[in-house]
């Protein structure tokens, strides 16, 4: 009997070791090339965080609105709340990446998959606009977005109307899209930074209904760090999106940074068993991501700290999040015009 319990008990050492000894390749499924003022660290840098923490493949795109420094501001604000000065629409961000990506040796370069982000999500022209872009360049493109539609702050900085989802414009962008077989990562805000209920859920479940070609990646699951600021978690949130990935086959959901501390882990830092089994009930349909802007040291330690959880899902559905799920979702190849 001591012997079979000394046996167990090695077994069970080994078991917990194997547990702990989980080294997990990532793919950073958000990340921006640039800041809001549209400058960037550069690529080297950003490589060699790759290289160093184990990200084989990076997301990336540029930053759809540029942030003014006001005349009347006698320091540059850091970030886009920094102070009251507007932003505006920015549709040279594309230019600025695909730039920056063409300069790399092809095996550096297909570890990227660029999105196409500078246009106005209110404008019914910007379906022309992200055409162009395609054509401009071809065989580069592999889905569209971080499109901003309601994003707090940024959406009151913004100037013009309200950005929604479910928008006329929004719609252009939604066909070409399916016509390119291309994603769509869209920030749309599930309520306001007061209300505790989804006040704006339609205009991103309209879409996902109206489009089910479209695959429809949500960036931070409708929520934001502002919102997180003002009230906490969402109590309505874990709910809602169960029931729209059991509705909504094309729904796809981004676990980036903001969505970490709030909901996937507690207090101590051990992982919330409920988010546990929403992603293993739905083990193709979540990714993980940095959602840095434009600077790229902490670049492995954002992608890191998802370990917590990561390591509380079974291994193969860990593996899945940390670096497959997000590959999974793009073309075949890369976009190009219809000319060629």
């Amino acid at each position: 009997m001591r012997t079979v319990i000394a046996v167990s008990l090695v077994l069970l050492s080994f078991a917990s070791a194997a547990a702990l000894a989980r080294e997990y390749r990532y793919t950073d499924a958000h990340l921006h090339y640039v800041d809001f003022f549209q400058n960037s660290e550069g690529m080297q840098p950003l490589l060699e965080q790759m290289n160093d923490n184990r990200i084989d493949h990076v997301m990336i795109t540029g930053v759809g609105v540029a942030k003014k420094w006001h005349e009347n501001e006698p320091r540059r604000p850091r970030y886009y709340a920094g102070d009251d000065a507007g932003a505006y629409w920015f549709s040279a961000t594309d230019a600025i990446l695909a730039q920056a990506l063409l300069k790399l040796p092809e095996d550096q370069r297909k570890r990227f998959h660029p999105f196409i982000t500078g246009f106005n999500p209110n404008d019914k022209n910007s379906d022309e606009h992200i055409r162009r872009t395609i054509e401009m360049f071809p065989d580069l493109w592999e889905g569209i977005g971080e499109v901003f539609t309601r994003h707090d702050d940024l959406t009151a900085l913004t100037h013009g109307d309200v950005p929604r989802a479910n928008s006329e414009a929004m719609t252009r962008v939604y066909y070409l899209a399916a016509e390119y077989d291309l994603p769509v990562m869209v920030h749309s805000n599930v309520t306001s930074k007061r209300e505790r209920e989804p006040l704006y859920l339609h205009e991103m479940e309209e879409p996902l209904r109206v489009h089910p070609n479209v695959r429809f990646i949500w960036a931070h699951a409708g929520t934001s760090a502002e919102i997180h600021r003002r009230q906490d978690r969402l109590e309505f949130l874990h709910d809602m999106l169960e029931r729209m990935l059991a509705t909504y086959p094309n729904l796809y959901i981004d676990l980036s940074w903001s969505m970490l501390d709030t909901y996937l882990l507690d207090e101590e830092g051990s992982a919330d068993e409920k988010w546990v089994r929403l992603v293993e009930r739905f083990p193709d349909r979540f990714m993980i991501g940095s959602d840095v802007v434009g600077r790229f040291n902490n670049l492995g330690k954002h992608m890191m700290r998802f370990d917590a959880f990561l390591d509380e899902l079974e291994e193969e559905v860990a593996r899945k999040v940390a670096k497959d799920n997000f590959l999974a979702l793009l073309p075949k190849r890369p976009a190009r015009s219809k000319a060629e």
